[in-house]
């Protein structure tokens, strides 16, 4: 049997009265159609998981969102993610999903494509990743700290390219400034980029 999350209730009992039922029914039809699913709180908002995840379901001030993890699979070409909108668009209302025989053929869908092991569409057309290009700034501060160099050539290309994109968004000279150097700071001491954010 799979498990609902106590977290999830807390995030539909906090969400706005026209939220609730949204929310409530859509847990409702997912759990319905595979019973072995389970609950999380990913990313700030409830997911459903069976061999991965699922779907999502999320609540803003005005609408409520239904997305499905491998969305074109299950629900065919055309059907990706409108951003904040979601694969059905703003939810007001139960009526704006489809009806309860259609979402548990998705989540059924939905369940054998992850226990067939298909990966996402969109990690299927993810372009190869690069190495981030080190500004000269960056590069010049690199040379200078051994031990921060030394961090950064040992951390994997994502890491690396979340200071490199850190310091290159910076709009302001003396926020590039004041970046170049908290990262100089942060990588002597082995830290990552959000290190702040990681459980210890």
């Amino acid at each position: 049997m799979g498990a609902k999350d106590s977290r999830v209730d807390e995030y539909i009992g906090k969400s706005a009265d026209f939220a609730r039922p949204i929310l409530e029914h859509i847990r409702e039809v997912v759990h319905g159609a595979f019973p072995e699913v389970e609950e999380t709180i990913k990313w700030g908002w409830p997911h459903f998981t069976y061999k991965g995840i699922l779907c999502s379901m999320a609540a803003f001030k005005a609408h409520c969102t239904l997305n499905f993890w491998k969305g074109e699979d299950v629900l065919g070409s055309g059907a990706a993610s409108e951003g904040a909108m979601g694969q059905f668009g703003k939810l007001t209302s139960v009526k704006d999903l489809p009806g309860k025989r259609v979402l548990t053929r998705y989540v059924k869908k939905a369940v054998a494509l992850n226990e067939a092991g298909t990966p996402s569409p969109s990690s299927r057309r993810a372009k190869p990743k690069r190495e981030p290009e080190v500004p000269d700034d960056l590069w010049a501060a690199l040379q200078a700290n051994e031990a921060a160099r030394t961090v950064f050539e040992k951390f994997p290309l994502g890491q690396r390219r979340e200071y490199v994109d850190w310091i290159t968004e910076a709009k302001r000279p003396e926020t590039r400034a004041r970046r170049l150097a908290t990262t100089i700071e942060w990588l002597s001491e082995g830290k990552r980029r959000n290190w702040k954010y990681e459980k210890c």
